[in-house]
């Protein structure tokens, strides 16, 4: 049957449409809330850790309402929504004494998932919106958080969350199509912040980070979010930095970006960023092809 719509990888058809009409005929009195709980029912369209996929059915629906292919019911609340109303992360205390020293020095290094852990992700995002140059932003989806400490102190920052939609010159480097794109991006993670706190000068640090992070982030994912990951990307603007730590780590420079993020345009909004990617296991391929 014809695909009417694509939204968030799944393909709409007119059947499908048929469906969303005569579910809403089928309960009048039903939200929009009820109503997209019903269709993930329905659809049996859930999560890999087997929640409800509610807020993407939810946009689906209006994305329909829109298009003038169903009809909802009026809105009859607007919910707070904590992600565009989310304030500043508080600065939380640290020491910030100068640390100089070679890494042998400060081994044994822990590396701390602290995502889900109130203190400690307090700390994890005080120390980016105050010390990385972009800033804290809440992470949207899938995101775990790592601090690194060493002689009781805290000397880094690492943040992973869910993989860009698409990006050329990873899908091409991976060799997978559209459809298994979509269908498997959830097992590849961005690294979207890295930070050495300033008053810390460890030679190869970084690298040493990145390395540990290559042998442990595919557990903790799996702990988690019930799946793991097998592939690592991350975006350096080479206006600011060499990328050199990454490419110590055995990250694999796979080319540029287009300069145009998600827009459809083909006109450049933005600066060029180089690509780098790290396989988590020598069957990446066929794992992300599965």
């Amino acid at each position: 049957m014809q695909t009417l719509l694509t939204y968030r990888g799944r393909s709409v058809t007119a059947e499908d449409i048929e469906s969303i009409r005569a579910l809403i005929a089928a309960h009048p009195t039903a939200s929009r809330w009820e109503l997209s709980k019903r269709l993930c029912e329905a659809w049996n369209w859930v999560q890999p850790n087997g929640a409800p996929r509610d807020m993407v059915c939810r946009g689906l629906m209006l994305a329909l309402h829109r298009a003038g292919r169903i009809e909802l019911p009026p809105v009859r609340r607007r919910p707070h929504n904590p992600l565009a109303q989310r304030e500043r992360p508080a600065a939380v205390a640290v020491d910030a004494t100068r640390i100089a020293a070679k890494l042998s020095e400060m081994r044994p290094l822990e590396l701390r998932q602290v995502r889900r852990m109130p203190g400690e992700e307090r700390l994890f995002n005080s120390l980016v919106e105050r010390y990385h140059y972009l800033g804290y932003t809440q992470p949207v989806g899938e995101h775990l958080k790592y601090l690194a400490y060493g002689q009781g102190r805290v000397l880094a920052a690492l943040a992973f969350s869910s993989a860009s939609r698409a990006v050329g010159c990873r899908d091409r480097f991976i060799g997978w199509p559209v459809e298994v794109r979509r269908r498997n991006l959830r097992l590849l993670a961005y690294n979207s912040r890295l930070l050495i706190l300033p008053w810390v000068e460890i030679p190869h640090l970084a690298s040493h980070l990145l390395g540990r992070m290559a042998r442990t982030l595919s557990p903790d994912w799996q702990q988690l979010y019930g799946h793991p990951v097998h592939f690592l990307e991350t975006f350096v603007d080479p206006t600011r930095f060499r990328g050199t730590c990454y490419r110590a780590a055995n990250w694999i420079f796979l080319g540029t970006t287009t300069g145009r993020g998600a827009s459809k345009s083909h006109i450049p909004n933005r600066p060029v960023k180089e690509v780098l990617g790290l396989p988590l296991d020598r069957r990446f391929r066929e794992l992300l092809a599965a």
